[in-house]
């Protein structure tokens, strides 16, 4: 009997033999099995139809183009192909920008980062005042720091060349009262500057301080909107040289009565039709620095206006000895700025025009104050009052007066 129990360990057992043809039939197994798993995975790896085999298209689908703008009138085409050839000029022609804006009518604003060559341009309409440009040859002079106003060889004065006539509204009466706002500060921060320029109507007289940067280009911005333009002159304070209001103030004492200082603070830029104070308590009340300092401001043709701060303030006495053409301003505008005290100082304002003819105003300019006083200057005209520039409200004050030769 032969079985694994009778059969030594470890000997090869008998099987029994493979069936006929096995062996050829493993390698066709083999191939089949690889075309079976290369076809899961190509299907694997195949983009899935989202459409699961149904038929679609795809269309491109483009934005629809605006439709073309209207063209521009003739005139105003004309006025911006101006500007353009301007600003395609040489660097630096910033004053050549400036007169072709007065001459054109165009207002070009430049706005952004510095060097930006971005451009806002925007067309006002027509006012019918149109300052001179300035400098004007016949009242300027060659100074040591720059050009010095001057009364021309013709007898023709700065504050006539340069001041905004007076010119008032259909529904404003003959003998109407007279409101003069005065914003001054300008020119030492450039946007609220170029704001207060835009946002201000052009019958308000604007003050520039001596140390802007560009004032030429800033002031000649002002006067083609047609704003009057004033130079703030700072003077000694009481707490000087604590509180002390820049290079080149005018101080008593001076070795050569401030004449330098102020013909300094004279020659930053050109255009403006008279000189105000800012600051100033000490100055204003010592009679020899004052003196001196007005009767430069007479000779060269120009108008004071003080700024109504100092009680103790002597030019109301001095200006007409000098036969100088001044004015005082009877209400700051700004003493407490907030919009409550400013409303009732505008009010205030407007009683003193009614009651006495003529009354000026000054003001700061910060966004909030140019603001109120725009939107108070603005109505005015329908309350029977005549927004004037100041130049035209100096003759209640006493001595020459800014509207002789000018039929005011």
């Amino acid at each position: 009997m032969t079985d694994e129990l009778n059969e030594p360990l470890g000997r090869e057992s008998r099987r029994p033999p493979p069936a006929a043809g096995s062996s050829s039939r493993r390698p066709l197994l083999a191939a089949a099995g690889a075309l079976v798993a290369a076809g899961a995975t190509a299907l694997h790896l195949a983009p899935k139809d989202p459409f699961g085999g149904e038929p679609y298209a795809v269309a491109k689908i483009e934005p629809a183009k605006p439709p073309e703008p209207a063209p521009a009138p003739p005139q105003q085409q004309e006025q911006q192909r101006t500007v353009a050839a301007a600003d395609q000029g040489p660097p630096g022609n910033e004053m050549g920008v400036s007169e072709i804006e007065q001459l054109s009518g165009v207002k070009v604003t430049r706005h952004g980062v510095e060097g930006s060559t971005a451009r806002i341009i925007r067309i006002d309409p027509p006012s019918g005042v149109k300052l001179a440009p300035a400098p004007d040859r016949r009242v300027v002079e060659k100074g040591r720091y720059g050009l010095l106003p001057r009364i021309g060889a013709d007898g023709a004065r700065p504050m006539d060349v340069y001041s905004r006539p007076f010119v008032t509204g259909p529904a404003i009466k003959p003998g109407a009262p007279r409101i003069a706002l005065v914003v001054g500060g300008l020119g030492l921060n450039p946007q609220y500057s170029l704001d207060a320029i835009e946002q201000l109507p052009e019958g308000v007289t604007l003050a520039f301080a001596p140390y802007g940067a560009d004032l030429d280009r800033l002031v000649a911005q002002a006067r083609a909107r047609g704003h009057e333009a004033l130079l703030q002159a700072p003077m000694e304070p009481f707490d000087y040289p604590q509180n002390n209001p820049g290079p080149h103030t005018l101080v008593t004492g001076a070795q050569d009565g401030g004449v330098d200082d102020l013909q300094w603070l004279m020659s930053r830029f050109s255009g403006y039709a008279g000189v105000m104070n800012y600051l100033g308590g000490r100055f204003m009340a010592d009679e020899s620095a004052l003196y001196g300092a007005l009767s430069e401001v007479a000779q060269r043709g120009l108008f004071f206006l003080d700024d109504g701060a100092s009680p103790q303030s002597l030019s109301d006495r001095l200006a007409p000895k000098l036969s100088l053409p001044h004015g005082k301003v009877d209400v700051i505008v700004d003493q407490r700025a907030t919009p409550q005290s400013i409303d009732a100082a505008l009010a205030q304002l407007e009683t003193l025009a009614r009651g006495k003819g003529a009354a000026i105003g000054f003001a700061n300019a910060t966004p909030a104050i140019v603001a109120r006083v725009a939107r108070f200057a603005r109505d005015l005209e329908r309350r029977g009052v005549a927004l004037a520039p100041v130049s035209s409200a100096l003759a209640p004050r006493g001595g020459a007066s800014a509207d002789a030769g000018r039929g005011l």
